[in-house]
């Protein structure tokens, strides 16, 4: 099946239809599983080890045997840094040496990408932007932008082409909203924002991808 994304202006009505290279955008090309590993990824490698105990050798403190070995009647006891006393050495603590560093190949984060722009298709969650037309930089007027094409309460991520201050500026106050570069897109926000609006220049660059 190939599929359509509608082109709208700043005013709300549609001027162009794209049509997705089915090459890229195709039923046949999504893989559920490679789309869940591509997200673990995401989140493993943003994960930071800070937490982290202190072994026995770590502790600063006396390492004296508290008492003799044999005859006292008690626990035969070590030092005070021992990981059987409360507080002090660990035995099997998390360290901060940990990596949850996940590898995935290109090819498979590439077919995991577009199969999950693919199925976003399929529900006509991903539509186009001309231009905002912004003359200055105001959170009300892209409101109203967005607004016009249906999407005043919606989780919205917007793709844009490149750097743009007038409207980043004035997306950036607006809750639920989130803008990103169309070459940082990745799983974690295509799940969790329930619209994408790609700016045209954006739409075509990875309609076109090689």
């Amino acid at each position: 099946m190939t599929y359509s994304v509608d082109i709208y202006n700043a005013k709300g009505k549609v001027v162009e239809t794209l049509w997705l290279d089915s090459s890229l955008f195709s039923d046949d090309k999504i893989n559920k599983n490679l789309i869940h590993e591509y997200y673990l990824l995401q989140k493993a490698n943003a994960r930071l080890p800070i937490a982290h105990t202190k072994t026995r050798s770590e502790v600063q403190w006396s390492g004296r045997k508290l008492f003799k070995q044999k005859g006292t009647g008690n626990a035969r006891a070590g030092d005070l840094r021992s990981p059987i006393r409360r507080k002090w050495g660990t035995a099997f603590g998390p360290r901060s040496e940990r990596t949850f560093v996940k590898s995935m190949t290109k090819k498979a984060r590439r077919i995991a990408l577009f199969g999950l722009l693919t199925l976003k298709a399929q529900s006509d969650d991903i539509l186009g932007l001309d231009d905002f037309a912004l003359g200055a930089i105001k959170t009300k007027d892209a409101l109203t932008v967005l607004s016009s094409i249906g999407l005043g309460w919606k989780k919205i991520l917007v793709v844009l082409d490149q750097k743009n201050e007038v409207v980043e500026k004035s997306l950036r106050n607006i809750d639920g909203i989130k803008y990103l570069y169309v070459d940082y897109l990745n799983p974690s926000d295509l799940l969790y924002y329930d619209k994408v609006l790609f700016l045209k220049p954006a739409l075509e660059k990875i309609n076109t991808v090689a």
